[in-house]
């Protein structure tokens, strides 16, 4: 019984790691028209406030939701690098994504 019950928890635990992931890649590809938006434009790929403002709301929800603020920040930390990653070649040649 022990054993059937941690089974089901690993399987409850995959299925959020499943939708984490395509909520992840839904936000990559979110960034990849933000970058189409900004090189259209002509607006700087880097916008350093709007990364405090990311990183504050994940604090926040964290100190809501009893989750280690610091790990949100260092969590989007990670998030905000990949996609300025992605931003920068999207922005550089808009045919690469």
């Amino acid at each position: 019984m022990v054993a059937d019950r941690l089974t089901e928890l690993r399987e409850e635990l995959d299925g959020i790691d499943g939708r984490l992931l395509d909520i992840i890649r839904q936000r990559i590809e979110c960034c990849v028209r933000i970058a189409h938006h900004k090189r259209e434009h002509n607006v700087p790929m880097m916008q350093p406030h709007r990364i405090g403002i990311v990183q504050n709301r994940a604090a926040e929800y964290g100190s809501v939701h009893g989750i280690d603020q610091d790990f949100l920040r260092r969590l989007y930390t990670v998030i905000v690098d990949e996609t300025c990653r992605v931003e920068d070649i999207v922005i550089a040649d808009p045919t690469a994504c």
